[in-house]
C-alpha cells in the first residue's frame, strides 16, 4: 500500500469509526429505555452485566446499517480530504479516482468479511447469552403439524437435541380418527421418519397401551428443526450454514435463513457500494468548496438504496423473490449507479 492509499484508508476508516461510534451511542440510549432488561441482568451479574448487555443489543442494531453508515462515514471522510486540498493535490499527482478508489474498496472488502464472520457472529452469541436467564430462557419446546403419506398429526416436545435430529419428552396428537396421542420419552428422525423405540398409546375408553418401534413418517430434516427453533437473526453465520448443509426442506424455514446467510456472505459487496456512491457524489473537483447538495443527494441516494435492500431482503425471506436476487440485486445496483454517476462526472476519463 502507497501512502497515498493509507492517508485516504485512515480518514475515510476515522470518519467511518466515528459515525458507528455516534449510532451506537444512539442505539445504546435507547435500548437502555429496556429498564426490565437491565433490572433482571442487574439482579443477576450486577450492573457490568446489564451495561454489557445494553451494548451487544446496540451492536446488532449498528451492523445491521452497516451499509449506510459506511456510506455516511465515507463521505465525511472525502469531505475533509476536498476541504483540506489533499484530494485535489492527490488528482494533481496523475492519480484518477478510479485509482484513488482502489485501496477504499479494499478496506470495505477486508470489513465486511471480518463483520460477517467474526463481529455478526460474536454479536449474536453474546446477545443469545445475556438473555434474562441465559439459555433457560428459551428451553427448546417445539410445536409442528406434518401432513405426510396419509397420516395427519401434530408434535410437540419439551426439548430438542441440538442436532435436531432427536425429540425428548414427546407427546403426538394424531389428528385422524380414532385421534390417538402417543406419549414417548425420545424420539429419533430416522430415513424421513419419526422412530420411538418405546411409547404409549392413549385413546378414549381404553387403557394406555404399551408399544415399541413406533414410526411416523416425515418430511422434515434435521435442518429444518433447527430452524423452527429461532429466529434466524438469532443464528450465526456458521449455524446458518449448518442448517443449510444438513438438508434444509421446508420452504417457510429455507427462504429466510438462505436469505440471511447470503446476506452476510454478500457484505462486502454491499460496502463496496456504498463507497462507490460516496466517491460518486463527493470526489469531484469544485473551485466553490461547497458539497451539501452533493452530500444531500449521496446521503438520500444511499437511504433508498437501503430500504430498497431491506425491502428485498424481506421479499426473500419471504419466499416471494429468490434469496440470491434479493440479496445481491441492490448491492450490485449501488454499485452500478454510483459507477454510471463516476462516469458521467469524470467524462469518461480512466
Amino acid at each position: 500500500m502507497r501512502r497515498i492509499d493509507w492517508v485516504i484508508v485512515s480518514r475515510l476508516g476515522a470518519s467511518i469509526a466515528l459515525s458507528i461510534a455516534v449510532m451506537s451511542g444512539i442505539v445504546a440510549l435507547v435500548e437502555s429505555l429496556n429498564t426490565s432488561r437491565f433490572e433482571a441482568l442487574s439482579a443477576s451479574g450486577g450492573a457490568p452485566l446489564a451495561l454489557l448487555a445494553i451494548v451487544a443489543s446496540s451492536a446488532r442494531w449498528v451492523l445491521d446499517a452497516l451499509p449506510l453508515l459506511v456510506l455516511i462515514g465515507a463521505i465525511i471522510g472525502l469531505l475533509q480530504l476536498q476541504s483540506s486540498r489533499q484530494l485535489t493535490v492527490i488528482k494533481a499527482a496523475g492519480f484518477s479516482v478510479w485509482r484513488i478508489m482502489r485501496a477504499p474498496l479494499a478496506f470495505a472488502v477486508l470489513l465486511g468479511i471480518v463483520v460477517a464472520l467474526a463481529l455478526d457472529a460474536g454479536t449474536v452469541v453474546l446477545n443469545r447469552n445475556l438473555s434474562p436467564g441465559g439459555q433457560q430462557t428459551n428451553p427448546g419446546r417445539l410445536w409442528f403439524e406434518e401432513r405426510k403419506a396419509e397420516v395427519h398429526y401434530i408434535v410437540e416436545a419439551e426439548y430438542v437435541h441440538p442436532g435436531g435430529g432427536q425429540l425428548g419428552s414427546v407427546n403426538v396428537f394424531l389428528l385422524e380418527a380414532p385421534r390417538d396421542r402417543i406419549e414417548a420419552e425420545t424420539a429419533q428422525l430416522t430415513g424421513g421418519e419419526w422412530v420411538m423405540a418405546k411409547a404409549t398409546r392413549f385413546r378414549s375408553n381404553s387403557k394406555p397401551e404399551p408399544i415399541t418401534d413406533f414410526r411416523l413418517p416425515s418430511s422434515l430434516s434435521s435442518g429444518d428443526v433447527r430452524a423452527k427453533l429461532a429466529s434466524v437473526n438469532d443464528m450465526t453465520v456458521y449455524e446458518l450454514g449448518e442448517a443449510i448443509a444438513s438438508r434444509l426442506t421446508d420452504p417457510t424455514d429455507r427462504a429466510p435463513t438462505l436469505t440471511r446467510f447470503l446476506k452476510l456472505l454478500a457484505l462486502p459487496l454491499t460496502l463496496m457500494g456504498s463507497v462507490v456512491i460516496a466517491f460518486a457524489f463527493t470526489a469531484g473537483y469544485r473551485r466553490t468548496n461547497k458539497y451539501g447538495a452533493a452530500v444531500l443527494y449521496g446521503i438520500a441516494l444511499g437511504f433508498v438504496l437501503y430500504v430498497l435492500a431491506e425491502m428485498a431482503n424481506r421479499a426473500g425471506s419471504a419466499g416471494a423473490m429468490q434469496p440470491a436476487v434479493a440479496v445481491i440485486g441492490p448491492a450490485v445496483l449501488a454499485i452500478v449507479m454510483g459507477v454510471t454517476v463516476l462516469l458521467n462526472r469524470e467524462d469518461g476519463r480512466t
